[in-house]
């Protein structure tokens, strides 16, 4: 069965907006690549991290985190893919329906993957996602916002990958998961292994994406800002822990700031 951690409810689930905010919501799905058969990437992973932000008319000040509400889903094996995309799909609609902004970082791709792995009949709400996706840079209420694409007003910088533009914006996105092994290796030990640690990294690096960008998106809108470096990993820890074991493990308490640490 698909791993999934929510505390919103699961799949399709919003938090409450309180009145004077926006809510956001950020997706990221982590998908492997095989660019040689026609629809050969295949979704893996996905999160949507929700926070909400004040509707004032200058950019909010941060010193820290954000609080932020989450689902992560996770496929056990290959053939819940179908189950993970209408997860996805769900959440994607839930969106739509309720977030004032979304965002996502090459979201047009993300949403191409789960496309194309949604078998006979793909979502509608993945096909609104997607004409939103197109549309976005005519649409007077600009709610979709892509962090590859949309942000030159606050960058200078060539590169539009993520962890250099987080970079760039001050944001600590140190990533340790992949220190030993690929992407690929630890999806692979999970599936063949149960390596639940390895799924685990995967799980947290996913999120960290959901939540770094983020921040680069509302920093683009014009709706935070911040003057010194925000620690996304220690984010992540406030926020998700008890969660899941890799927080809690020496390499990535290694991250966090002194008295921050939980071991």
């Amino acid at each position: 069965m698909v791993q999934m951690i929510s505390d919103v409810g699961g799949p399709g689930s919003t938090p409450s907006r309180p009145a004077g905010t926006r809510l956001v919501a950020s997706m990221d799905v982590e998908w492997s690549k095989n660019y040689r058969i026609k629809d050969g990437n295949q979704a893996f992973c996905y999160s949507i991290l929700w926070l909400t932000v004040p509707t004032t008319n200058q950019p909010a000040q941060l010193t820290g985190g954000l609080p932020f509400w989450s689902t992560s889903v996770y496929l056990g094996h290959d053939q819940e893919r179908l189950e993970l995309v209408e997860a996805a799909a769900t959440d994607i609609g839930a969106a739509l329906g309720g977030a004032d902004l979304i965002v996502g970082h090459q979201l047009c791709s993300d949403l191409a993957v789960l496309m194309a792995n949604a078998g006979n009949s793909t979502p509608t709400a993945l096909t609104a996602a997607r004409r939103a996706w197109q549309e976005r840079r005519s649409d007077p209420a600009q709610r979709v916002l892509d962090t590859r694409f949309d942000t030159s007003q606050v960058l200078t910088g060539t590169s539009r990958r993520l962890v250099d533009v987080c970079g760039e914006l001050d944001l600590d996105v140190t990533q340790p998961e992949l220190a030993r092994k690929s992407m690929t290796a630890l999806h692979r030990d999970w599936l063949e292994h149960g390596d639940t640690e390895a799924r685990e990294r995967i799980t947290v690096l996913n999120l960290r994406h959901s939540l770094s960008t983020a921040y680069v998106a509302l920093r683009a809108a014009g709706y935070v800002t911040w003057g010194s470096p925000l620690n996304v990993n220690a984010n992540l820890a406030e926020q998700w822990a008890g969660r899941v074991a890799w927080l809690d493990h020496p390499t990535f308490q290694a991250l966090l700031p002194p008295g921050r640490q939980t071991r």
